[in-house]
């Protein structure tokens, strides 16, 4: 079967396509032919040596993928198998067949396409934890979204409109037309202006999403309410163009507001700092995988509307990575094993 390789740490093309043995599932595991993976910019940080969980390169990355189980081990029912499901790895999801837990492969709603089920868990499980678990969103409330047209931003969009929220976002201008029409209220150009000189004067915020990192924290700090919270979920500011940079990374960590994000500091102004990372949260088995229940069930109930911006064949997974750090997807970028790419999904 196909793999996606990181060999070693580079730009785009240094990924290469291997074919390995097809896994076998072990007792309690099953079994899933690949339709698509989700990519997702801690791949593109593995792969510029700026993820500190990414294992020992070379390696398979990749934490979902969608697909049809085809095979099951000791404890499973055989029952199990043609289930159209969705699932999240840790690491490995760049394949065209994956083993795993069976309670990790979660049913998919009928008629779902299986590339845009792929592009699911980790954005609207980011998501869930930003809004619902620990960003508590209630009607009325005022939330800013940085990087708003990707996948987390477009997920979350979808929780804040479900919880009566009002939604401002960050994007490109290129993305405001859709990102409107999607149901954000306000987008500021943040290639061109600064978002909190746009919002100095305005009513402050309840929520403040950030995957950005760096002084872009410290900026979002000073425009949160008595009560708000921001929510960290990433330092993408890390990731400058599409190699490593070890100036940027240290330039970015020099410029977080640590005195301000202290404990002391939180006190004194009546916020809060949230940290969410959905890549250590594997002990939470259950837990997780009864979000995403919820979330596949607010799916099919129309409330939420994933997205997919673009899919690549496996061979041409070095489009992908670029494509996310381009900046150019609004959605979920997604690969799908080359054996499979004339399907229908």
């Amino acid at each position: 079967m196909q793999q996606v390789w990181i060999p070693r740490i580079g730009r785009p093309d240094v990924l290469e396509v291997r074919e390995v043995d097809t896994p076998t599932p072990a007792a309690g595991e099953v079994r899933v032919a690949v339709a698509a993976a989700g990519v997702n910019f801690a791949d593109l940080m593995a792969r510029q040596g700026l993820y500190p969980d990414a294992p020992p390169l070379p390696a398979v990355v990749g934490y979902e993928v969608a697909g049809t189980i085809d095979a099951v081990g000791a404890g499973v029912s055989p029952s199990r198998v043609g289930e159209r499901v969705v699932a999240m790895t840790r690491f490995g999801g760049y394949s065209a067949a994956v083993c795993l837990p069976s309670d990790r492969a979660v049913a998919l709603p009928d008629g779902v396409d299986l590339r845009v089920a792929a592009g699911v868990p980790v954005v609207f499980l980011t998501a869930w934890m930003l809004c619902e678990v620990m960003g508590r969103v209630r009607p009325g409330d005022r939330v800013l979204v940085h990087s708003a047209g990707g996948g987390v931003g477009l997920a979350a969009l979808d929780l804040l409109r479900w919880r009566g929220a009002t939604a401002i976002g960050t994007a490109s201008a290129a993305k405001h037309p859709a990102l409107l029409a999607r149901g954000y209220a306000r987008l500021i150009d943040y290639t061109t202006t600064d978002f909190a000189t746009a919002l100095a004067d305005e009513e402050g915020f309840d929520l403040i999403l950030d995957p950005v990192g760096g002084a872009s924290w410290e900026k979002g700090l000073g425009l949160l309410r008595a009560g708000g919270r921001l929510a960290v979920f990433g330092m993408s500011s890390n990731a400058v163009g599409d190699r490593r940079n070890p100036l940027a990374v240290a330039r970015n960590l020099w410029a977080v507001p640590w005195r301000q994000m202290s404990p002391l500091g939180l006190i004194d102004h009546n916020r809060g700092v949230l940290g969410v990372n959905m890549g250590h949260l594997w002990h939470e088995g259950p837990r997780v995988t009864g979000w995403l229940t919820e979330l596949l069930a607010l799916w099919a109930s129309g409330v939420l509307r994933p997205t997919l911006d673009a899919a690549f064949p496996f061979s041409r997974a070095h489009e992908a990575h670029q494509r996310l750090h381009d900046r150019g997807n609004l959605g979920k970028v997604v690969l799908v094993p080359d054996a499979r790419w004339n399907e229908t999904p």
